[in-house]
């Protein structure tokens, strides 16, 4: 299974996991335990993430004594930056109990997620803040400044923006490489995969091949789109798909093998600070592929 609609549908089922527990209990005439429910505090100390994606952030943000949790999801380094940090820190599987279990004085969410789930937290006297996933550069420094300013840690945040500007910054000086670059996953060719992942492919000063509009799902797309470089998912991108196969069809791995690179998904899924770490190596593999007279 494409690994990007792996994690989309765990978040779902999560989401989903605590709605329906949430609603067994109202229907019932149940409510969260008295004691489980904690008051909102100026500067929490048991912070508990329920989205993926949030996770990032509040890894970044706080020392793990911080944290009561966070998703099973982040412990996973193909889908996650912070899979090291995430080990030193409780984990949960979003459902209704372990809420009432880790009993956080925070709960991150992501604000694009379940609404029957938000709402029932909120319901249940949970102090909650919702982070919308950024879409742009701009989204992520809105976002990790809202989220710091909850956790007081507003200094912390003001760094991590200011490492990702000086980054994007010396990226933006440098001139532009000038090759066409198409992106592959098991969806096929696509016009790049999101928003972010476009900012990325700017700041390391390439092309989308693929927004000249050639998209398709077999070998003879490819062929028709004729990129400078074929980008696919890193090696730590999880399971193929049947149309993953495709980039290992003789043909492809023939006329692309010098002229490939990968970039891993956990980079662009989520909006982080550290999305100028992706485009510094995309950047950097495509100097050393034109470096080698691979490109036309």
């Amino acid at each position: 299974m494409n690994p990007r609609l792996a994690f989309l549908l765990a978040g779902v089922l999560a989401t989903g996991m605590i709605g329906m527990a949430a609603a067994t209990r109202a229907a019932n005439g149940q409510a969260a335990p008295a004691r489980s429910v904690a008051r909102e505090t100026a500067r929490p100390m048991r912070v508990m993430s329920i989205n993926q994606c949030t996770d990032q952030l509040v890894l970044m943000l706080l020392p793990p004594e911080r944290i009561a949790s966070v998703t099973w999801l982040s412990r996973d380094p193909r889908l996650s930056l912070m899979a090291g940090a995430a080990q030193r820190v409780g984990r949960n599987r979003g459902d209704i109990e372990d809420v009432v279990r880790q009993r956080p004085d925070l709960i991150v969410a992501d604000a694009f997620g379940s609404a029957a789930t938000r709402a029932a937290l909120r319901r249940f006297g949970y102090p909650m803040i919702e982070i919308a996933q950024p879409q742009s550069i701009d989204d992520i420094r809105a976002a990790v400044r809202v989220l710091a300013a909850r956790l007081d840690v507003a200094a912390r945040g003001e760094a991590l923006i200011a490492a990702m500007d000086r980054q994007l910054a010396d990226l933006h000086r440098r001139p532009p490489l000038g090759l066409r670059v198409a992106s592959w996953s098991g969806d096929g060719l696509s016009r790049g995969e999101g928003a972010l992942y476009q900012a990325v492919l700017a700041a390391a000063g390439a092309r989308d091949a693929a927004s000249e509009g050639v998209i398709g799902t077999d070998v003879e797309a490819l062929l028709a789109l004729d990129p400078d470089v074929l980008v696919a998912p890193g090696a730590d991108a999880g399971g193929q798909s049947l149309r993953d196969r495709v980039a290992h069809h003789p043909l492809v791995r023939e006329r692309w093998a010098s002229r490939r690179v990968g970039i891993s998904p956990r980079y662009y899924i989520c909006g982080t600070p550290r999305i100028a770490e992706a485009a510094a190596i995309l950047r950097d593999d495509l100097i050393r592929i034109r470096r080698s007279g691979a490109t036309r």
